[in-house]
C-alpha cells in the first residue's frame, strides 16, 4: 500500500540517483511499503520496536515552499550530553541524518555526508546525525572511521525520532532530511543518500529567499 507523505508533494515518483538535479519544484514521492492502516507512524515509533519495520527505498521528495509541512519541533541531548532545540537553527538550513553504525548504507554515505557539511559550513548549513541505536562508544568509533565531524543526537528513548514521526516513517535507516531557513521540511530521503542528490537538494533549499 501507498501512504501519502506529508507537505502535499507536487508529484510522483522519482528514483534517487547520483548526480540527479532537483528544481525547488520538484516531484515528490509516494512511499512503497507502509503500515497497515490502524498503524500510525507516530504509535509505531512511541512502540520503539521493529512492527512494520519499513526500509528506505532510496526514493526522494522536495516539497514546495507553500505546501510544507509545519516547522519541526524538536528537542534532544547530543552525545556530548549537551541539548540542543530546532529553535537553535531557525535562519539555517538543516540537514538531519537518521543512522546507526552497524547500517550498510550509513556506512556508505558517511564520508558523503561529512564532505558535504564542510562544503556547505561557509553558508550556514548546519548537519546533525541522529543516531536511534548506539552507545556513546559505538557511535564515537563510528565517526572516528568515517571521519564524520558533526555531533549526533543520542536518540536510544525514540524522543527524536518521535518529533519527526509525521517525516521519517519509524526505523527507516538512514532517512536524510532538509530542512529549510523556517525548520520546514523542504526536502527527504529514505535510504541511501546519493552525494550529487542530496548537494542539489541542500543548493535548493540555500537558494530561497
Amino acid at each position: 500500500m501507498n501512504s501519502q507523505l506529508p507537505g502535499n508533494p507536487m508529484a510522483a515518483h522519482l528514483p534517487a540517483r547520483r548526480g540527479i538535479l532537483l528544481g525547488a519544484a520538484s516531484a515528490a514521492i509516494l512511499l512503497a511499503g507502509c503500515a497497515g492502516p490502524d498503524d500510525s507512524l507516530a504509535a509505531q515509533a512511541r512502540a520503539g520496536d521493529n512492527k512494520n519495520y519499513i526500509a528506505g527505498d532510496g526514493s526522494v521528495s522536495e516539497y514546495a515552499a507553500e505546501t510544507r509541512a509545519p516547522a519541526v519541533d524538536l528537542t534532544g541531548n547530543l552525545f556530548d550530553g549537551s541539548a540542543v532545540s530546532s529553535a537553535d537553527w531557525k535562519g539555517n538550513v538543516t540537514v538531519l541524518n537518521v543512522w546507526y553504525a552497524a547500517c550498510a548504507p550509513c556506512r556508505k554515505e558517511a564520508p558523503d555526508l561529512e564532505a558535504l557539511n564542510q562544503e556547505f559550513k561557509s553558508d550556514g548549513v548546519r548537519f546533525y546525525g541522529i543516531n536511534v541505536r548506539d552507545t556513546a562508544a559505538t557511535a564515537a568509533a563510528f565517526e572516528r572511521t568515517f571521519g564524520t565531524t558533526y555531533s549526533s543526537f543520542n536518540d536510544n528513548d525514540g524522543g527524536i525520532l518521535l518529533a519527526l514521526a509525521d517525516h521519517v516513517p519509524p526505523r527507516a535507516v538512514p532517512t536524510t532530511l532538509v530542512l529549510d531557513r523556517h525548520g520546514k521540511v523542504a526536502a527527504r530521503v529514505l535510504g541511501l543518500a546519493e552525494k550529487g542528490t542530496l548537494k542539489a537538494l541542500i543548493s535548493n533549499a540555500l537558494s530561497e529567499s
